[in-house]
């Protein structure tokens, strides 16, 4: 069986070029390459692996614009736990009952 992996990807590649699509090379899991693409409201996750078969996982935004204020909101929903308990201890060391 003849690998078409490199070729896909190669050929993926040249029309991201010719279109003027812009994107960054990656590798995050065995026998994989992926390509990133970021066009306006949408980022493409697009793996090419070994064997020729081809992964493409689309994140579509829903237009919505905000501030520095939702900061809070990504360091609370995905900082390492143990990072939350240090911080409340911490902050606790400082506390002061009159």
């Amino acid at each position: 069986m003849k690998n078409h992996g490199f070729g896909k990807l190669v050929t993926f590649l040249n029309q991201l070029e010719q279109e003027r699509i812009s994107y960054t090379l990656a590798h995050h899991r065995d026998e994989t390459i992926m390509v990133n693409v970021a066009v306006a409201g949408e980022r493409w996750e697009v793996e090419f692996f070994e064997d020729g078969s081809v992964e493409v996982e689309r994140f579509v935004s829903n237009g919505e614009i905000n501030g520095e204020e939702v900061f809070s909101e990504l360091f609370a929903m995905y900082s390492e736990p143990e990072n939350h308990s240090a911080k409340h201890t911490q902050n606790a060391k400082f506390t002061t009952t009159t």
